[in-house]
């Protein structure tokens, strides 16, 4: 049953209070898709960089700290940032604040936030918008062309979309409580284009239930549930060795995922089990599931990879190479995978703790960039011929970012970026596609950086695309 109103609410930057937000706001469903204006007129326009710090990498690569960025009355409750996400312009940033260690935060307060680094006179304690929500929010995405129109998935199940740039009313859609909402918390949302209208979109949402469930807008207010996918223990493809299952565990629950850039029904998921998951948005096997659901529920598991040790945190596709993905978790290591086979190319050990993201760059295909708990020492296993070798221990300095350019080196982090003094674990990160020497990353002191790669991340080098294919090839053999 759906529940009532709740008490959004909006804070503009530089206003004195927070304005209530009516939850049944007009807005047009056809709006969820379409493009319209660049509407950035709240969140600003033109910028000075503010602050300046250089890390050198390994050959003369440089990254530098361009802005680091936060809001006080999120900090000061001691929120993290557990999401970040670039706009469609390339120059508003946006975060999440929620909690992601253990507790119920449900109706924990917490905010979204965005600033324009484009804005003259940008101040990084005072976000261009800041959004108040009632529970932890713990995933963001902005849509793929309205600029001012964001996705977010909250501890409580719930999945919101707000406008930014309507600070007296910002929230266009929500799920509601329903018995189609998730019952755990939403890990990541994904802006979806339909398949008969491209420049319509739907919102994915992933959760620790075990559900995969696609949202549209329908009416004022209102996301209703079009597909949906659960992901049942006994129709988990058995082509890998697992973990026998607890007794009376059926779920499988999904904590992140990655579509192909070359096949827009395949997409990848990361389990608390530990193992990535190949799935289809074309699957038509009916989900053992007990729980109702307004559409039927989809088994979507297509081939189980071999597992990483504890829990994946993180999986990405590569956007140059149909077969490639990373995945990044608990254990501390970064697994490269092909969809052709079960085991991983290369496992690196990049930290003796947790490993919270992992993202290809949108512009060298051998470069990615990882976020952890800790610096560490890294151990490389490479897994297959001809890539038996066990290379020694890497001796890495303490670094919260780590950016492997795999052309120069598959061994060890061509720069690694100190994001924080206090040893607290970076939970997100993501590359600007559109201004692609940025890179957004975010921490649990509530603090986002945004980080100025040199050339040599994003000029592609001679035959790099030949040499990722010739990495893959290598998995096939």
């Amino acid at each position: 049953m759906a529940t009532g109103a709740r008490p959004w609410q909006l804070c503009s930057a530089g206003s004195a209070g927070a304005v209530a937000l009516a939850t049944s706001g007009a807005a047009s469903a056809e709006g969820l898709g379409r493009p319209g204006q660049l509407q950035d007129e709240t969140l600003g326009v033109v910028s000075v960089p503010s602050q300046w710090r250089g890390v050198q990498g390994t050959r003369g690569e440089t990254v530098t700290c361009l802005h680091t960025l936060g809001y006080p009355p999120a900090q000061g409750q001691g929120l993290h940032v557990t999401s970040v996400s670039w706009n469609t312009t390339g120059s508003v940033v946006a975060c999440a604040y929620g909690r992601l260690d253990d507790g119920d935060w449900s109706t924990l307060r917490s905010f979204v936030c965005a600033w324009n680094l484009d804005r003259r006179g940008l101040n990084p304690r005072q976000p261009s918008v800041v959004v108040e929500v009632p529970s932890a929010v713990m995933s963001l995405a902005f849509h793929p062309t309205q600029p001012s129109h964001i996705a977010g998935g909250l501890y409580s199940g719930e999945v919101l979309v707000w406008d930014m740039s309507r600070p007296e009313d910002p929230l266009l859609w929500r799920t509601g409580l329903t018995d189609d909402t998730h019952t755990d918390p939403v890990y990541q949302v994904v802006w979806l284009p339909e398949r008969r209208h491209s420049h319509r979109f739907h919102v994915l949402s992933v959760a620790t239930d075990g559900k995969v469930l696609l949202w549209q807008a329908v009416g004022a207010a209102q996301l209703q549930l079009t597909q949906g996918f659960a992901l049942a223990v006994q129709q988990l493809p058995r082509n890998t060795k697992l973990r026998k299952p607890h007794r009376g565990e059926t779920e499988v629950g999904a904590t992140a995922v990655s579509f192909s850039s070359f096949d827009p029904s395949l997409f990848v998921l990361g389990t608390e089990g530990g193992f990535p998951l190949k799935c289809s948005l074309a699957a038509e096997e009916a989900a053992l599931t007990r729980r109702p659901a307004s559409v039927p529920l989809r088994a979507p598991a297509q081939f189980t990879f071999s597992p990483h040790g504890g829990p994946v945190y993180s999986v990405s596709c590569s956007p140059f190479h149909r077969n490639l993905f990373l995945s990044a978790g608990t254990d501390g290591h970064v697994h490269l995978y092909s969809m052709l086979q079960a085991q991983p190319l290369t496992s690196l050990q990049l930290s003796h703790k947790y490993l919270f993201a992992v993202r290809w760059s949108p512009v060298r295909p051998l470069v990615f960039a990882a976020a952890s708990g800790e610096g560490a020492q890294g151990t490389l296993k490479r897994l297959r011929p001809p890539l038996w070798a066990s290379y020694p221990p890497i001796s890495l300095p303490e670094g919260d970012v780590q950016l492997f350019d795999l052309q120069k080196s598959s061994q060890k982090p061509t720069v690694l970026i100190k994001q924080t003094q206090d040893e607290s674990p970076v939970y997100c990160l993501e590359f600007n596609r559109q201004q692609t020497q940025l890179l957004a990353t975010g921490d649990a002191s509530g603090t986002v950086k945004v980080w100025q790669l040199s050339t040599e991340f994003t000029e592609q080098g001679p035959r790099e695309t030949e040499d990722l294919d010739q990495l893959a090839a290598e998995v096939a053999i």
